[in-house]
C-alpha cells in the first residue's frame, strides 16, 4: 500500500471499534505509559485531544491533571503556516475549533510554550512500525515543529500514542522524518531510543 492507501486503511480500522474497546485501549495506554521514566519525570506534558478515530487520552488527560503535572495542547500556528504551538491547557482554558474542526486553546488568549523547553510530548499517528517510525496525516506539522531535535542541546522526549492494531512492518522513512523516543499502545511500551 501507498501512503494515501495506508492512512485510509489504518484510520477506518480504529474507527472500527466499538465504545467499550475505546474504553479498554485508554487505560491500557496510561498503563504503557507509566511504564515510560519520561512519563514519570516530566513535569512539561505536550498531549493532543483526540479526534478521528484516535486512541483516547482523556484518561491519559486526567491522570496527568491529578499529579499536577503542566500540559500542553498542540495549536496550529497563526503565522507560521505549516507549524505547531503548544498552549497550556487546564478546565479553564478557551477552546475553540481550528480549520480541521479540532478543538484547541485559544491562541489569543494564552502565551505558547516553546517546544524545546516541553519535557514529553505525546503525537497522534496513523501507523508506526517495528523501527519506531511515524505516518502521521501528511501535514507535517510535527516534523516541521519539532526539526529543531535532530540538533544536540536541549529536546524533548517524543511519544507517539496509537491502538497496537496500527503496526505495519515496514513504512518508508523520509529525511525529515522526527524518530521518536518510543510508541504508547494499549498493548505495551515500544521503546526505540
Amino acid at each position: 500500500m501507498n501512503k494515501t492507501e495506508l492512512r485510509r486503511h489504518m484510520r477506518r480500522q480504529r474507527r472500527a471499534l466499538n465504545r467499550r474497546q475505546r474504553q479498554q485501549a485508554a487505560q491500557q495506554l496510561l498503563h504503557s505509559l507509566r511504564q515510560s521514566t519520561h512519563f514519570q519525570h516530566s513535569r512539561h506534558i505536550a498531549v493532543y485531544l483526540t479526534n478521528d478515530g484516535e486512541i483516547d487520552t482523556s484518561v491519559f488527560i486526567r491522570d496527568l491533571q491529578r499529579r499536577g503535572k503542566t500540559l500542553y495542547l498542540p495549536v496550529l500556528h497563526p503565522l507560521r503556516k505549516g507549524h505547531l504551538s503548544f498552549l497550556p491547557f487546564n478546565r479553564q482554558s478557551r477552546m475553540i475549533k481550528n480549520r480541521f474542526g479540532i478543538s484547541e486553546p485559544d491562541f489569543a488568549s494564552h502565551r505558547a510554550m516553546p517546544a524545546r523547553f516541553i519535557n514529553l510530548i505525546c503525537m497522534p499517528l496513523v501507523a508506526f512500525d517495528e523501527s519506531g517510525n511515524r505516518l502521521g496525516m501528511g501535514g507535517g506539522f510535527y516534523d516541521r515543529t519539532l526539526a529543531f531535535s535532530r540538533q544536540p542541546g536541549n529536546k524533548p522526549r517524543l511519544i507517539g500514542c496509537a491502538y497496537e492494531l496500527q503496526k505495519t512492518a515496514a513504512l518508508p522513512a523520509e529525511d525529515w522524518d522526527i524518530p521518536l523516543t518510543a510508541i504508547a499502545t494499549d498493548a505495551g511500551l515500544h521503546r526505540f531510543c
